[in-house]
């Protein structure tokens, strides 16, 4: 028999059940987030922490804001243009074949954090598993959340984001 091992996951196992609060104003208010790629003045991107590939990046406002109509324009502004930065550093980074990006809007919708609005870039190649798990619940990533999450502040440090 074979085993498949994702350590990382164990955090998440044994929280589970926690009620820590928002996860999106816990990331806005940590300036120290390891995994926060890039900060703008109304929003920020991290890497999503159970990521369906690796370099599964998420653009978020810090307004605890769950609803896309009361966004306001200059917050969405600039979730677009850093979703716009993060698509070409994961290009330049990973050199994926496409990219999945948009909202959950609802719980309905999938949306895990349904009260925070967060928009989602999956980058995307040939062959890959469509967001469906591997084998047997399992998705394996080939590489540790830290490491992807340097390459990517080192790729937006190098478009001056």
């Amino acid at each position: 028999m074979q085993h498949l091992f994702a350590p990382w996951r164990f955090a998440y196992v044994t929280n589970a059940d926690s009620t820590g609060g928002c996860i999106f104003c816990t990331a806005a208010l940590d300036e120290a987030s390891a995994l926060t790629v890039v900060r703008g003045e109304r929003a920020f991107a991290l890497l999503n922490r159970y990521p369906y590939t690796s370099g599964h990046t998420m653009v978020a406002p810090y307004a605890h804001v769950g609803d896309l109509g009361e966004l306001d324009p200059p917050t969405l502004t600039e979730m677009m243009r850093l979703t716009q930065e993060v698509l070409r550093a994961l290009q330049r980074t990973y050199q994926p074949h496409g990219f999945n990006v948009g909202f959950n809007l609802g719980e309905a919708a999938g949306a895990g954090v349904a009260d925070h609005l967060h928009l989602h870039i999956v980058p995307r190649w040939r062959g890959d598993t469509n967001f469906m798990t591997v084998n047997a619940g399992v998705r394996v990533l080939p590489e540790e959340l830290d490491e992807t999450c340097a390459k990517l502040r080192k790729a937006l440090e190098a478009e001056g984001a």
